[in-house]
């Protein structure tokens, strides 16, 4: 008989699923160490490709902040070369007032500039003027005939070199100019102590090397007057000669090029460990220099390897999990599937309920609606009423204007009746014509200021058309002008562009002007110089703004902030309604009205108006053409 336990070695099917197990779980390992291993070198490359392109717009800018520093002291040379006063230095002892005089000059000029120090060199080299003239380590009567910037500016109008001073030890670059006919050089120094402070403060390493491969400025100090390249004797011996960087040694930059990975280097400092970076260099325009960035490479390309591991480790391996999991998720989808079934009904009547409560809300929103409408409709029908009100009574505040100007042309017409019937009697008839003639002009004028009172008094409805803005203010000026007069009040108005039309209802606006130079009146009646003016000007582009401007003593901040408000009044027997029904109309016209105080003393009240448009085939259309 055969038995039925397993087998010694651990073959029997007892065994299988727990082997399988084991394989299963050493082969998804497997894949995720080789996953996480890709995505590293992947994640490497993609990151080194983002740091160059980050690299290299902050080269662009690098390049771009050190050429605009350059660039605003370049000019400074050739403006102080041409100061007659410095020129004047140039001769044969000058006074020392003009000397000084000079020196405090470029001292201003210097500090304004941040210049480093400004100085002017005679022909003979010796330096006469200067911005540290007051300093210890001053540059006056200093000899600088040696300098090859002196030498070249003497030569050929125009010098520069980058060297280290020899009085301050401190390096920067000379911008030289030659002075006009009286001979000498103007020479203007910058140093670059904030660029490199800037570049320290960025992280990167940033650094200008010469054609000769000289390390000029730096963002770390330790790399100043390191060289890229082999300096040979005999160039050496000619930068000790001419004293360009004083005693350095001229030591090689710490670069070191890694093989197989172009563009980068690694860089050492004494025994600080070698770092690695990324570097880019590029022209300077306008030199012979390269700007060069040192980009760490390290810390970011680790990240990016380091969470790509992650990444792919944790993808592969929830991948592996879901593969797994997915017969248990099968089971118990169908135990969820039931229960969402339940639920979707019990959710299908709670829709129902909800629809039922929104379609009730729905119902008291549109009563609601209605409801604001129907009072919108009524605030828009008491506004007009208020409008009317301060029509009429505006009326009662120039009805005695409008009397005065009535009884004028009333006496006139009784004056010419009586003396026509004189001579009628006497038998002068063309002169009694004429007469007649008289009376029938003054009936027509009293006939239009008649017209114009109940075009005022009329109740009318917003609309826009275009009105002749000289009528409007011709019409508005007539119903004051008499009040105007006997108040002793100057009153001026002026003429509008011929042609000039606006688009509004001419009558309101009529009501709107009539307002602002009834208050206008009302404020310069106590000021010592009383005068009402109208101003027309060009607003924005198809606008035009009508100002009236007035003596009286202006509107103070609080006034001035409510002074549109409707009921607000500064007036014992005024309503307050004046202001808010002209902003009312003005912006029913399309329009805008506001107040300010005149800085010669008073108010205005300016009044913009659309344009209206020329219509095409007139001539003004034909002028506006052809000034195009």
């Amino acid at each position: 008989m055969r038995s039925s336990l397993s087998p010694p070695d651990g073959t029997g099917p007892g065994h299988r699923p727990r082997k399988h197990r084991g394989l299963i779980l050493v082969a998804s390992l497997a894949l995720v160490l080789i996953a996480a291993w890709l995505a590293g070198r992947t994640a490497e490359r993609w990151a080194l490709a983002d740091l160059r392109r980050t690299a290299q717009a902050v080269l662009a800018l690098q390049v771009s902040a050190l050429r605009a520093e350059m660039q605003k002291q370049a000019s400074l040379p050739l403006a102080l070369a041409a100061d007659p006063e410095i020129a004047a230095v140039m001769g044969q002892a000058p006074a020392q007032a003009l000397v000084d005089r000079v020196n405090r000059r470029l001292e201003q000029v210097a500090a304004a500039t941040g210049s480093a120090v400004i100085y002017v060199i005679r022909p003979d080299g010796i330096t006469v003027a200067a911005s540290n003239a007051e300093a210890e380590r001053s540059f006056i009567g200093r000899d600088y005939a040696f300098r090859p910037y002196f030498r070249q500016a003497m030569a050929q109008g125009a010098g520069s070199q980058f060297a280290l001073g020899t009085v301050s030890g401190r390096a920067g670059l000379y911008l030289a100019r030659r002075i006009g006919e009286a001979g000498g050089v103007v020479v203007v120094k910058i140093e670059f102590d904030g660029v490199e402070v800037a570049w320290r403060q960025s992280g990167n390493g940033v650094f200008v090397a010469d054609t000769r491969g000289i390390v000029l400025v730096a963002s770390d100090p330790a790399w100043h007057f390191t060289t890229l390249r082999t300096i040979d004797d005999s160039e050496r011996r000619r930068i000790r000669e001419a004293l360009e960087f004083g005693e350095a040694p001229l030591s090689a930059f710490p670069l070191h090029p890694i093989a197989d990975s172009p563009g980068l280097v690694r860089i050492g400092q004494g025994s600080r460990p070698a770092r690695t970076a990324l570097m880019l260099d590029a022209e300077i325009p306008g030199t012979e220099w390269r700007l060069h960035t040192l980009t760490p490479v390290g810390p970011a390309v680790e990240r990016e390897r380091v969470q790509a591991w992650i990444i792919a480790a944790l993808a592969t391996g929830f991948a592996c999990l879901g593969i797994a999991t997915i017969a248990g998720r099968r089971r118990r989808v169908r135990q969820r599937l039931a229960q969402a079934s339940a639920q979707r009904e019990e959710l299908e009547c709670s829709v129902r309920e909800r629809t039922q409560e929104l379609t009730d809300a729905n119902r008291m929103l549109r009563l609601e609606i209605e409801e604001r409408r129907r009072a919108e409709a009524e605030r828009e029908r008491l506004g007009r009423e208020l409008a009317q009100a301060g029509r009429l009574a505006a009326l009662g505040q120039f009805a005695a204007s409008m009397a005065h100007e009535i009884n004028q042309p009333l006496a006139a017409i009784r004056a010419y009746a009586d003396n026509a019937a004189i001579l009628v009697r006497r038998g002068r008839g063309e002169e009694a014509a004429e007469n007649a003639f008289a009376i029938g002009r003054l009936t027509d004028r009293i006939g239009g200021l008649t017209r114009q009172l109940k075009g005022f008094a009329r109740r009318s409805s917003p609309r826009r058309e275009p009105v002749a803005l000289a009528d409007i203010l011709a019409n508005s000026l007539e119903l004051v002008e008499a009040r105007a007069k006997s108040a002793g009040i100057g009153l001026s108005a002026e003429a509008p562009p011929a042609g000039l039309q606006v688009l509004g209802d001419g009558q309101r606006l009529e009501q709107v002007v009539v307002n602002l130079l009834q208050n206008g009146l009302d404020a310069a009646a106590g000021s010592t110089d009383p005068r009402v003016s109208i101003l027309v000007r060009d607003a924005r582009e198809g606008r035009v703004a009508i100002e009236v401007r007035d003596t009286g003593p202006g509107l103070p901040e609080l006034v001035r902030a409510q002074v549109f408000d409707a009921f607000f009044t500064t007036k014992a027997d005024g309503l307050g309604l004046g202001l808010a029904i002209a902003r009312g109309i003005v912006e029913d016209c399309g329009g805008s009205l506001n107040a300010a105080n005149d800085p010669a003393g008073g108010a205005i009240f300016r009044m913009e108006l659309a344009k209206a448009p020329v219509p095409a085939g007139s001539m003004e259309a034909e002028f506006v053409e052809a000034a195009k």
